[in-house]
């Protein structure tokens, strides 16, 4: 199991490696509005999972959401408290 922290710095090392096969390099090479796309999209199955679906695939959907969200935040050139400080 993976924590918040844990995963940006992995998505980060990922993206310095520019590893062609990683998805989350080809997410950063399509751009922000690609990444944005996904989020937008992400966060709406959070909202129908978390109506329709139970706890299990909402916590499944957020866990989507959060990644892409950090994928937004490398992007953008942001670190974790960038955003820590608006919490």
């Amino acid at each position: 199991m993976k924590r918040f922290e844990e995963l940006f710095f992995e998505l980060k090392k990922k993206a310095l490696d520019k590893d062609p096969a990683s998805g989350t390099v080809q997410a950063l090479e399509k751009g922000k509005h690609f990444i944005g796309k996904k989020i937008i999209e992400e966060a709406g199955e959070v909202w129908m999972a978390s109506e329709y679906e139970g706890s299990e695939k909402t916590a499944e959907e957020i866990s989507q959401l959060l990644y892409h969200l950090q994928v937004m935040m490398i992007a953008c050139g942001l670190d974790l408290e960038d955003v820590y400080k608006y919490l």
